[in-house]
């Protein structure tokens, strides 16, 4: 999820991990049924991958329509 918000933004970082963080809990479908079905050490990681997907999509949807700060190299 970091990667695809902007580094010069504390605010971004933050709206990031916490989205992340409430997919991760709260694990919608298909997460959730990833956890359930998937066994193993992979089982683990994949609703982690997953809860990361639907947490950079959101960032996308809320970032990209009301402009992310152009990162240009100064903070």
């Amino acid at each position: 999820t970091m990667m695809a918000v902007p580094s010069n933004c504390w605010q971004w970082l933050l709206i990031g991990f916490l989205l992340f963080r409430l997919f991760d809990i709260v694990k919608p479908w298909p997460i959730k049924l990833a956890d359930e079905k998937v066994q193993g050490g992979f089982g683990i990681m994949i609703d982690d991958v997953l809860a990361a997907v639907f947490a950079i999509g959101c960032v996308f949807g809320l970032g990209v329509p009301t402009g992310f700060p152009a990162d240009d190299g100064r903070e």
